[in-house]
């Protein structure tokens, strides 16, 4: 639907009121070659977005998930007045589709959806497969995940590093179910995997802040994504993620 050796890091600490369910440390980290961040912007109110959902679900079972293609959902909530209040969606992400815009990333806010890499796609529409991965390298990206609930972030480059980067941490959760009983979607049962749950983003260097993560059903599988940028480019620097255990 329309509508010289650089060094930067980063220190989140989580809330312990309201775990990650992290059972023990975990180390998750990236170098060279940058993987592929498939951004989905989708909505339950959307007739068009159950086979963009199911489509990106399919990542499960690709076999470069987590080391070269890091996938995404981020619910939107402008469709919301239609008829279904989709529960998943949060105005910071319909946010984030409008700043993609600003910088030229996509032409026109719609869902489904697909910035691919920092770019908008619409094989999607053309039954194409995702592009290949990218083979431009990064430098060293290591987020470490504390039994203490800390998230820490640093990113080593022996390049040239940009001055003005953001780091981007996504929270996700899998194998949410919905039984719609409104709006264009009505009568369907949706099953949604990446579901974004939170986003959060700051400024390099910093020195830390305190964030709420939510407290997830630790029963359902959860992951995280983090994924470096320079000023207003949508393109990755560098990313890593996986499953959180």
């Amino acid at each position: 639907m329309t509508h010289p050796f650089a060094y930067a890091g980063l220190l989140f600490m989580a809330s312990a009121a309201l775990p990650l369910t992290a059972s023990a440390s975990q180390l998750f980290e990236q170098s060279g070659t940058v993987p592929q961040l498939v951004e989905l912007y989708t909505s339950e109110g959307c007739s068009s977005c159950p086979p963009a959902d199911r489509n990106l679900s399919t990542l499960l079972s690709d076999p470069e998930l987590w080391t070269k293609r890091l996938p995404v959902a981020f619910h939107v909530d402008y469709w919301d007045y239609i008829g279904w209040k989709d529960s998943y969606a949060k105005p910071l992400f319909t946010e984030r589709q409008y700043t993609l815009k600003k910088v030229g990333a996509i032409d026109s806010i719609y869902t489904p959806g697909w910035v691919v890499d920092g770019k908008e796609w619409r094989g999607f529409f053309l039954g194409q497969k995702l592009p290949a991965a990218p083979t431009r390298q990064g430098g060293h990206l290591t987020v470490n995940v504390d039994d203490n609930q800390q998230i820490s972030i640093n990113y080593k480059d022996g390049q040239s590093t940009p001055s003005d980067l953001t780091a981007h941490l996504v929270l996700m959760t899998f194998d949410q179910r919905s039984n719609v009983t409104s709006g264009e979607n009505k009568g369907k049962n949706m099953v949604h995997n990446f579901v974004a749950v939170q986003k959060e983003h700051l400024q390099l260097p910093t020195q830390s802040t305190n964030i709420s993560l939510p407290n997830l059903d630790a029963s359902q599988r959860q992951a995280l994504i983090v994924w470096l940028t320079s000023a207003d480019n949508a393109q990755p620097i560098q990313a890593t993620g996986g499953w959180l255990e």
